[in-house]
């Protein structure tokens, strides 16, 4: 099954690749992998939501907007080398705005992660990063980074 075809299965179409807010491009191909700038949780070009995890947003709510970042990072993967010609997911980093003593940033950064679970099985298990942040550009709640082999 490609992935195409299991995002189907999923009913998970990938968003249009989200206009950057800054000097930078949504992902680079370097050699076999496609490393994605951070990408926030816009849904049609705008935020959901703003905040901090433990102040404004909840542990599940900032896991919806994880997940949300990373189908904007496959999104960005995909416009450039095309989504079934990802082999294997190798990391996500997942940045986490967070109110002082707000230490569920992994909890949060599951989002992204079941998610990649659920698309690509097995070519899905990564090594992770889940970062306590102080602030996020446009004072987004997260922000996601994956890098996959191609």
């Amino acid at each position: 099954m490609t992935v195409l075809e299991r995002l189907s299965e999923l009913g998970i179409t990938l968003p249009a690749v989200a206009a950057p807010v800054a000097a930078y491009v949504p992902a680079i191909r370097v050699g076999d992998q496609v490393w994605t700038s951070g990408q926030l949780p816009f849904v049609d070009g705008k935020l959901p939501a703003v905040g901090k995890l433990g102040a404004d947003i909840t542990v599940e709510q900032g896991a919806d907007y994880a997940r949300q970042a990373a189908l904007n990072a496959l999104a960005a993967v995909d416009a450039l080398v095309g989504i079934n010609n990802v082999k294997r997911v190798l990391k996500i980093v997942g940045f986490v705005a967070s109110a002082d003593g707000f230490a569920e940033q992994p909890a949060v950064v599951n989002g992204a992660s079941n998610l990649i679970g659920e698309i690509f099985g097995e070519a899905g298990a990564h090594a992770r990063s889940a970062v306590g942040v102080a602030e996020l550009p446009l004072s987004s709640p997260v922000e996601i980074e994956i890098i996959v082999e191609v």
